[in-house]
Parts: C-alpha cells; structure tokens; sequence
C-alpha cells in the first residue's frame, strides 16, 4: 500500500510516557489519520496508571544520581517495561487492538549538548574527514560533545509482552546529529494546535515545564516554531510537597495548600538569577538541575525570609509561573495570542492563576478547550511520533532541538504480530 493511502486509514496507536514527576504511565489509545497538515487524532482512551510504590522510589533514586550496578540498571529497565507494557494491555480493554505503540519510557538522566548545535554541526563534519589531523586533535574535546539522555523501559520486552510493534528511543537520532532530544512534541503540536491567524504558545507543565511558539499558519511558519524548556514545572513543587509534609503528600492538589500562602517575591527574583533561565534556546533540562539539589537550596534560601510551608509553596509555584512569563519576555519575537496549557500543572488552579496575573490581557486556556486532552497530549503526541516513524516522516523540529536537520525518531521492535508492517 501506497503511504499516502496508509495515512488515510485511521491507524490505531497507543502512546505511553511518564514524566520527570514519576507521577506514573500516562496511556492514550488514538485513532490516528493523514499525515501532517491534515493529522487527525482521535482520543478514544486515556488513563494514567501509577507505578509500584517501591519502583517509584528507585526511580527517583536513580534520577537523584543514587549509584547503583549495572545488574540493578538493567533489573529496573525491565521493571519499568513490564508496567509500560501492562499499561498498554489495560487501555485496550473494551477495545479493537491496536497495531503499534509509541513509548517515550521513562526518562532518568539528560544531558544537554556542549556548545551550539551549529558548531557541532561543523565539528562533526570536520571528524568525518578520514585521517584529518584536526579531526583526531578535536576527537577528545569532543567525545563528550554531544548531548546523552536515557530513557528506561526497554521498547524490546514492551514489544515482546504485548505482541505489538514498539517504537521507543525517541531521543537518539536527534541527539546524534547534535541535538537536545528534547521537546520532541513541537511538531505535533504544530499540525494539531496552530492556528491560521493566532500565534500560539503550547505550554506544557509536567516535571519540566516546556514550550512551543507556534505562529500563524502561513507562510514559512514551520521553520518559525520556536520551542525550549522554560524551567521547573512540578517538579519541585511535588518535591516540596513531600519534604513539607513528611511524606504525607506527594503533590499540593489543586495548589490548594500554596494559594493558602504567600508568594515570596525577593525571593523568586533571586532564584530567576540562576543561569539556566538565561541561557538562550535551543536548551533542555532535568531534574539534574531542578531536583532534591535545587530544592534544598531553594528551603535554605527561604530561612532568611521566615516563610511558613505555605509560603514557600506559593513561592516555589510563582517561580514556575514567573520563568514560564521571563522565559516568553526574554526569547519570543513577540508575545503570544493566546497561551494552551497541558500536563499534570495545568490542572494546578492557583498556578494557573498565577500565570494567568502576570500575562495580564493573554487569555490562559488549557488544550481541553480547543480539543486536545491537557492530561494526555504528551502521551498522544508519542502515539503521533511512532505513526510518523512508520510512515517515514521526520519527528523532530530543529528549530526547538537544535539539530541541524530533520531526522526519524525512534527504533522499531517488531511485535509478534507481524499482520503490522513496519516497512
């Protein structure tokens, strides 16, 4: 069959991702039809399956930088995977099977690119040169070059236990080209949330909080998307949370417990002087940076200020709100028409009313209202990104990874059901 006769066969798709919060598996079961400008998806099941208490803890162990071997690695790969692919099994019941899975896994280190992708891109090319000398007197200064990120959850076992083809490994071509691997899903965003006269932020809130500007379709708008970790999503609220109520909590519903404080602003200008809020995109981060580290600074900084658990709540939620909006003021050409929030913050109402303050007269709206699932877009876009490995179409956008050019993502792992063909 012809690919353009493939794309106009919904094919059915299964995304799956956890987030930097370890909240749990994230799982969306789509139809899915065209290919770019005319993508179409079809949310027919979304449920997000929380992980075994004890795996949770050793995976923020790991993503804490706890040393472990390399048989443990290995052990907790596999764990991840059986969940994922359990996860995958229970969103198909009371429904026809799927024919492919898309899972992002779980990410547990990254670690951006050094220099500029443009001068990688030249390095590169130089190191290509057989026998050059000055490819051999760069080969060590660059051997760490290029960007590293590691997703658990091999898409191998999560193939192998359901029987479906896997795709999985997003990042790696990406990031072998020079990029960050991160965020892959500006691209979707683009075909499923631009529109033709509105420019657009798509502002997702997990663990990390990321953005895409996406101008008005027309034009070269493509080439115009720009997108970028703007900072700390959840990530240290959640943190915060269990710290400040000894492990009671895991996150602050609603942002009840931090609208009951008051946000420190001395405070979040302080922490807006870090380097990375800075840092002009393309650029990633982790919690590597916004992690147990960052938040023990962040408490010992608040001793000065007397601030009660509330109050540091409220002011760990500004900050999240205040480098989303100094992260639009310093980077985007203009400010946006109209900002769509996703992802477990945007659920967070008093962080939404926070972000919605300081944009002023921007309307905050989450996807939900233009017809996008906010709680399961992550998950939908990786279903989008392993049809669009099927079909041969570039996944990632250069202009928010930093790759000099467009490329496949993902590794495809055969299913047993081999009636699915890969191509």
């Amino acid at each position: 069959m012809h690919p353009t006769e493939e794309a106009a066969v919904p094919t059915r798709v299964i995304g799956l991702i956890s987030g930097t919060s370890v909240d749990g598996i994230d799982a969306a079961l789509v139809n899915i039809s065209g290919r770019e400008l005319d993508l179409k998806v079809e949310l027919l099941a979304g449920a997000t399956y929380p992980y075994p208490a004890e795996l949770r803890e050793r995976i923020l162990a790991v993503g804490a930088g706890v040393a472990i071997s390399m048989a443990e690695l290995a052990e907790i790969d596999d764990a991840i995977a059986v969940v994922f692919a359990q996860a995958a099994q229970n969103i198909q019941i009371g429904h026809q099977p799927v024919t492919l899975i898309g899972s992002h896994g779980q990410t547990v280190y990254h670690r951006p690119p050094k220099g500029g992708a443009g001068e990688q891109g030249e390095r590169g090319r130089e190191m290509l040169t057989p026998d050059s000398s000055r490819a051999k007197q760069q080969l060590s200064a660059n051997s760490t070059a290029l960007g590293y990120s590691l997703q658990l959850g091999r898409g191998a076992l999560i193939a192998h236990l359901t029987g479906i083809t896997t795709v999985s490994n997003f990042r790696v071509a990406d990031i072998a080209i020079g990029g960050h691997g991160a965020p892959l899903v500006p691209r979707v965003d683009a075909y499923l949330l631009s529109h033709p006269q509105e420019g657009r932020c798509i502002q997702n809130i997990g663990g990390i909080g990321n953005v895409a500007y996406i101008l008005p379709r027309y034009g070269d708008w493509l080439s115009k998307i720009r997108a970028w970790d703007t900072g700390p999503g959840n990530s240290l609220l959640d943190l915060a949370v269990e710290h400040l109520s000894a492990g009671a909590k895991t996150y602050d519903e609603n942002g009840n417990w931090a609208a009951s404080g008051t946000p420190c602003h001395p405070l979040v200008e302080q922490w807006l002087n870090q380097d990375y809020f800075h840092l002009p995109p393309p650029k990633s981060t982790g919690r590597e940076l916004f992690g147990v580290t960052y938040l023990h600074q962040c408490l010992k900084d608040a001793q000065a200020y007397q601030l009660n658990a509330a109050d540091v709540l409220a002011t760990l939620t500004e900050l999240t709100a205040a480098s989303i909006v100094h992260s639009y003021r310093t980077f985007l050409p203009e400010m946006p028409q109209r900002v769509l929030l996703c992802g477990g913050g945007s659920r967070n109402l008093y962080l939404k009313q926070r972000l919605q303050l300081l944009l002023a007269s921007i309307p905050v709206w989450t996807t939900d209202e233009v017809g996008l699932s906010a709680d399961f877009k992550e998950a939908i876009a990786f279903a989008v990104l392993a049809y669009w490995r099927d079909l041969g179409i570039p996944g990632n956008l250069p202009t928010a990874t930093g790759a000099p050019q467009e490329v496949l993502l993902g590794e495809i792992y055969q299913g047993q059901d081999l009636a699915f063909s890969t191509g």
